[in-house]
């Protein structure tokens, strides 16, 4: 399906989420060469709102940037908590939202599979402004998105990338297990 470009783009977001869970800025530039790479990817399999993700995810990569200042200096961004109820109305509304996108896709172009390319797709937009702003919960958000995604991309032949998300969900284990111990430092002082 594709070539070079896409285990390319495979080791950058590998390593974007790794340098996230460090709370490294570095992570942004990774994520912006990345999302490059999979915004041709994914138009080239159909994947059309997964692609016009990879738009957001490179103005996301310039917010993060700037968000999380410097690396281990005073003014960096700390991890922060949304209620539970906030993220219940987010769900229900990335569920509303994604299915109608999913069915107006449908009708109107040649998408493949709309409904949770929609989904994942909105639902991402959402987890990565929360990474942006680090809110602990994004990673939780992400071991959902990225659960789906496997079965998505492998639908559509891209077997490596299936296998970045298998990956995905055990990095976003280790994210929210790491975010937590850092959050509860930061309580604590």
């Amino acid at each position: 399906m594709t070539g070079w470009d896409e285990p390319l783009a495979v080791t950058l977001a590998l390593a974007y989420v790794v340098f996230a869970i460090k709370e490294k800025r570095t992570a942004w530039i990774l994520a912006a060469a990345s999302a490059a790479l999979y915004l041709r990817i994914f138009f080239m399999v159909g994947l059309f709102m997964e692609a016009s993700l990879q738009l957001f995810y490179i103005v996301m990569a310039v917010v993060g940037w700037i968000s999380w200042g410097r690396d281990g200096s005073t003014s960096q961004l700390p991890i922060r908590r949304w209620p539970a109820s906030r993220h219940i109305l987010l769900l229900a509304m990335v569920l509303v939202c994604g299915t109608s996108m999913g069915l107006l896709m449908s009708q109107f172009t040649d998408a493949s599979l709309p409904i949770p390319d929609s989904i994942t797709t909105l639902a991402a937009l959402l987890a990565t402004w929360m990474v942006t702003r680090k809110v602990l919960e994004n990673w939780l958000w992400w071991i959902g998105i990225d659960l789906v995604s496997v079965v998505l991309f492998l639908n559509r032949g891209l077997d490596l990338t299936a296998w970045l998300f298998a990956g995905y969900v055990i990095l976003a284990i280790a994210g929210w297990l790491s975010w937590r111990r850092q959050y509860q430092d930061q309580i604590q002082c």
